[in-house]
């Protein structure tokens, strides 16, 4: 069955860095495009960052553009998200997803808290 399994998440400062990973099993991976979500408390789920099949196109949303990067391993079926220059407000849990024909999937997510 698919699955999507997040991991990288923790507790970091202010303009400090992590890199999550989404590795993913049960489907040909390199075949779809896969996206990072994000949901903070309060809030609804947005979409943080997109990546095509081959990975030569990617998308952002505007408050994330220069300071995350997606990008993957079709070799190792995994979907990566660096963060840079971390703020307060990307606190939240982030979930990989996918879209299977007209069935969606999602990781469990994991947290990120940006805070001193």
């Amino acid at each position: 069955q698919v699955q999507l399994v997040e991991s990288g998440g923790g507790l970091v400062q202010p303009g400090g860095s992590l890199r999550l990973s989404c590795a993913a099993s049960g489907f040909t991976f390199s075949n779809y495009a896969m996206k990072w979500y994000r949901q903070a408390p309060g809030k609804e789920r947005e979409l943080v960052a997109a990546i095509s099949s081959t990975g030569g196109n990617t998308n952002y949303a505007d408050s994330v553009k220069g300071r995350l990067t997606i990008s993957r391993d079709n070799r190792k079926t995994t979907v990566y998200l660096q963060m840079n220059s971390l703020k307060p407000e990307d606190t939240a849990v982030y979930y990989c997803n996918v879209w299977l024909g007209d069935k969606i999937y999602w990781g469990q997510g994991t947290q990120v808290t940006v805070s001193s």
